[in-house]
């Protein structure tokens, strides 16, 4: 069994093991938090949100924001198309990464880990 806590930095997953009434953290690396969210906006009649994180800007879907999983939008995406898409909308790209740096330090301090994980194959797994 598995719940999302939410707290600082990124959304941490909590497995409970039913049996033995324990359980752990893991942080979700590759998943959209709710600190990581900028805006939500429509995107050619379709709501989306807008978020940051170290690589840049990028859109995904409200369904994917908090969740234990990892976000497609998040790694699956060009997200130089992501910047065409949003700069044609009136959105100063620069402009809103340079008010969101924070958002980033926060992740960078929260998320750093020494292992790096396929955000692919965490997806399938789940987290």
């Amino acid at each position: 069994m598995a719940g999302v806590l939410e707290g600082p930095g990124t959304p941490c997953v909590i497995y409970l093991n039913v049996n033995k009434g324990e359980s752990f953290m893991e942080p979700n690396r590759f998943g959209t938090s709710r600190e990581m969210v900028i805006d939500e906006i429509e995107v050619n009649g379709i709501r989306q949100v807008m978020a940051i994180d170290e690589k840049g800007l990028y859109l995904t879907t409200p369904d994917k924001v908090a969740r234990p999983t990892a976000d497609v939008n998040r790694y699956g995406v060009d997200r130089s198309r992501v910047i065409d898409t949003l700069e044609s909308m009136g959105y100063d790209t620069q402009k809103l990464r340079n008010e969101n740096h924070h958002i980033v330090a926060a992740l960078a301090v929260s998320g750093s880990t020494e292992k790096k994980l396929n955000p692919i194959k965490a997806s399938k797994r789940g987290g």
